[in-house]
């Protein structure tokens, strides 16, 4: 057998998690480090807790550089001194400069979650589920300095049914490009797999996802708000608030919803109508969208009908206001 193919492979996200495990466990590659971003606080007690990518890795019993700029000096030394074959980045949430792009014999690879040129960028697993594309991918490219314009080594495409969480699909994208990971990276060290340029016609740009994405406007169609909620699903969360019958304010994130046919004249947007244990929501252009689970602020998840328990069987009135006053 020849040399392994020495990788280091650099990674944050949960996207990350089955290329890792692919790569640490095959004989052809030799994983030479596993770096991820710092530890960062999280929960209500703030506590420093590893990126995904870094905790599985923990798990898995490999060591794991944390790094902050992987493109200081003494990082580039690290990576010279280690002289990898190729350079593997998935969902790492740094952008590498040329004097690292430069480092690898052979080239950095980048794993992105869409198929590009489409959804250049942050959030391409959000935008998919948002505009409600029939189909989505992963892309392994080779990195240039643009923003994931690089030519494409290869398309890896899968079918959307128009009911994916963004998490659920982020993890089905890292198992699809686990699967021909190795396969690729050989075929692009031997120079049997070239990399093709990406149609400037068909760019789209994608930006990272702020928590008021997920404001909840319900002047909005059905439809577009029920994409809503398994597109920031679990972060921001699809967020509205609503008033009881006493004028108490309540915010919630909605994580289970369908658009419904009212045979009659359909709630106004933002009115809630429904027989007991039902809530439905008027939404724009005449349609409306029944609630199956949200969590309270604070609370945690529950059904439309544990919801309305807590008031009393009442139904709420949500809030169409603007999103500065919802966050």
């Amino acid at each position: 057998m020849s040399n392994p193919l020495k990788v280091i492979f650099l990674g944050s996200g949960p996207i990350a998690i089955p290329l890792l495990k692919i790569l640490a466990s095959d004989d052809s590659i030799e994983l030479q480090a596993v770096i991820s971003q710092l530890d960062r606080p999280a929960g209500r007690k703030r506590i420093l807790t590893p990126t995904p990518l870094a905790a599985a890795a923990l798990d898995m019993g490999l060591e794991v550089i944390r790094c902050a700029d992987i493109n200081t000096p003494e990082f580039t030394a690290f990576l010279r001194e280690k002289s990898p074959d190729i350079l593997c980045v998935v969902s790492f949430g740094q952008i590498l400069k040329s004097t690292v792009l430069a480092i690898p014999e052979v080239a950095c690879v980048n794993i992105h979650a869409s198929l590009l040129p489409r959804y250049r960028g942050a959030s391409p697993i959000v935008q998919a589920i948002i505009n409600r594309d029939t189909q989505a991918g992963v892309c392994f490219m080779q990195m240039e300095k643009g923003l994931d314009s690089g030519p494409v080594y290869r398309t890896l495409t899968m079918d959307l049914d128009g009911s994916e969480y963004a998490d659920d699909l982020e993890m089905a994208m890292g198992e699809l490009a686990a699967k021909h990971a190795v396969e690729t990276f050989h075929a692009i060290a031997e120079k049997t797999l070239p990399p093709i340029p990406q149609d400037p016609a068909g760019v789209t740009i994608c930006r990272k996802i702020a928590k008021r994405d997920g404001v909840i406007n319900w002047h909005h169609s059905a439809g577009d708000i029920e994409a809503m909620t398994r597109a920031y699903f679990p972060w921001p969360g699809a967020i509205a608030k609503c008033r009881n019958s006493a004028g108490k304010e309540l915010t919630v994130s909605i994580c289970s919803a369908r658009p419904v046919n009212i045979a009659d004249a359909p709630p106004a947007p933002g009115e809630c109508t429904g027989k007991a244990g039902k809530l439905i929501v008027g939404c724009g252009d005449g349609t409306a969208l029944e609630i199956m689970e949200l969590i309270p602020s604070g609370g945690k998840r529950m059904t439309a009908a544990a919801f309305r328990n807590g008031l009393r069987g009442e139904l709420p009135e949500f809030i169409t206001e603007t999103e500065a006053g919802l966050l």
